[in-house]
């Protein structure tokens, strides 16, 4: 259950487990899901699913006032096997994964004019990833994008973000019966940038949907990854991995809706945190329906301190509607540097930095091993090992 080890000051973690008699999909929203933006009041920081995020920081993105006025550069590589499309709102493709579940997602559906729509054909496997790479170069954007595949067909892709931007998107990925597909979605922004994206996966009968979010830039992220199952059988992995500084806010807010029997999910998100006002919130919901039985699934958050000044909200819920359940769980904990380990490096002859470092790349290795690409990893702990010389300068 909820598991709280070695908290320092400024950190919370908190946990919930309910049983419930009706379905209450909603429960820690203060609207339903809707495409209308007009369904979600504007917030103003006392609601369950905003009370975390810094509002004023948001560049108007919450209340409506943020309007399209900036560019973002998009690019495409798609190997063989993909077609890619630009479509009008009014393609029936648009939406299949879910609908928007907070104003600032609703505010980017209805705000978007053209949507990319991605697609993998029936039984293609993919030897190359498909890698989009998302610059921005200032002022407000708008997104909606479509990754969609064909039955027993396999893909990677690497949805990489850069550069200044306002932006808020939405972006849904559709697999059909058996597919396999891992996305690795990287933030790595200016420090000036705010990101604000809701990331819908509809997982098919017998398929496989692994997400790898990893944020290391931008002065206010906010991902809100959402998993349905269309079908009995589909698994999805949920990893994450985040590195905070000084006066950054890092927000990811999670919901596994289990709705079909016999699924899985697993989620995993470790982070760390260094600087004065280092801000990083995780939030994980999951909800297993009456009619999804034979559900098994658990979540993690884990959280690393490594200077005073830093905070982080950490709160895992599970809601359960039927026992007939494989297993169910959750965990989190948030502490400083292990003493322990430091010791024992230094006592081989390693020195205090450098152990120091060993340390953080250990705690973050099994995540970063998830992606599987190794120009991303060795990308990866590049920006890890800077952000480390950083904490230990």
């Amino acid at each position: 259950m909820a598991e709280a080890q070695n908290l320092p000051a400024g950190a919370t973690t908190t946990g919930s487990i309910a049983v419930a008699a009706e379905s209450t999909v909603a429960t820690r929203m203060s609207a339903p899901p809707s495409f209308d933006v007009a369904d979600f009041p504007v917030p103003h920081g006392r609601e369950e699913e905003w009370r975390f995020t810094p509002l004023e920081r948001l560049k108007g993105l919450h209340d409506g006032t943020a309007e399209a006025s900036g560019t973002i550069k998009a690019e495409i590589a798609a190997p063989e096997g993909v077609t890619v499309e630009t479509v009008g709102r009014d393609d029936d493709r648009i939406g299949r994964a879910g609908k928007p579940v907070d104003r600032v997602a609703a505010q980017a559906f209805s705000a978007f004019e053209k949507a990319t729509v991605v697609s993998v054909a029936k039984e293609a496997v993919l030897d190359e990833p498909i890698r989009v790479t998302l610059h921005g170069e200032g002022g407000v954007t708008y997104g909606h994008t479509i990754f969609e595949l064909g039955a027993f067909a396999e893909a990677v892709i690497v949805i990489d973000h850069t550069g200044d931007a306002v932006r808020a998107a939405n972006v849904e990925f559709v697999l059909g019966d058996g597919a396999k597909l891992t996305v690795v979605s990287v933030q790595d922004w200016d420090g000036t940038a705010v990101h604000c994206s809701q990331h819908n996966a509809l997982v098919g009968r017998d398929a496989t949907f692994k997400s790898v979010v990893v944020t290391f830039g931008g002065d206010v992220v906010r991902l809100h990854p959402v998993v349905n199952y269309a079908g009995p059988g589909g698994e999805a992995e949920l990893y994450g991995l985040y590195f905070t500084d000084a006066g950054q806010h890092q927000e990811h807010r999670l919901f596994v809706d289990h709705n079909s029997p016999n699924c899985r999910s697993n989620v995993a998100y470790k982070g760390a945190l260094q600087g004065e006002d280092a801000h990083a919130v995780w939030i994980g919901d999951v909800l297993i329906r009456k009619a999804a039985e034979g559900t098994d699934t658990y979540e993690l958050n884990r959280n690393l301190v490594l200077t005073d000044g830093a905070r982080v909200d950490s709160v895992p819920n599970l809601e359960i509607e039927t026992g007939e359940i494989i297993g169910a769980g959750h965990a989190s904990a948030t502490g400083r540097f292990d003493d322990e380990q430091l010791f024992y490096l230094m006592a081989r002859g390693i020195p205090a930095d450098e152990a120091r470092r060993l340390v953080v790349r250990g705690f973050f290795a099994e995540l970063v091993q998830q992606i599987g690409l190794p120009d991303v990893e060795e990308r990866l702990i590049a920006k890890l090992e800077a952000e480390l010389e950083a904490s230990v300068a």
